[in-house]
């Protein structure tokens, strides 16, 4: 896929939306293999008032959110298959080995990359990052389930 993906089709192939949808553009998929995506901090972010007003960061969990979010749009892209209504739909099952290297602020733009480590049936495992200027802010290794909403 070399175009690059923009919020409105990002809304067609994931269930997320305001105030959690935490991926604003796809800049490049290879099926299969990888996928890079963007999300712009904005100071009026809801986390803020919280996380701290003093001081805003980005939570270190949304940060890992943002990257099962792509991880999420990498597997649509590979199976060709969207979230329905009730089936379809891909479940965070496991961060192993995260890693946070930097704050997040207001005002950065967050590069998302994942990789497919393995696949199997119902089970996807990834290596994911996240930086900002090309500077590692967090990394882990993602699983991600397939499941059917009851």
């Amino acid at each position: 896929m070399n175009h690059i993906v923009d919020i409105r089709e990002i809304k067609k192939l994931t269930p997320h939306r305001y105030p959690f949808l935490l991926v604003d553009r796809v800049l490049k998929c290879e099926p299969g293999k990888s996928i890079l995506a963007l999300k712009n901090i904005t100071s009026n972010e809801e986390y803020f008032n919280g996380h701290f007003p003093e001081r805003p960061i980005m939570p270190g969990v949304l940060q890992i959110e943002a990257l099962a979010q792509t991880a999420g749009l990498l597997i649509f892209y590979t199976t060709n298959t969207p979230a329905d209504e009730k089936t379809n739909w891909h479940f965070l099952a496991g961060v192993d080995n995260a890693r946070f290297k930097r704050m997040v602020d207001p005002g950065d733009q967050l590069h998302l990359y994942v990789e497919v480590a393995k696949q199997k049936t119902a089970l996807w495992v990834f290596n994911a990052k996240a930086t900002v200027n090309d500077e590692l802010v967090c990394s882990a290794e993602l699983l991600i389930a397939k499941g059917v909403l009851k």
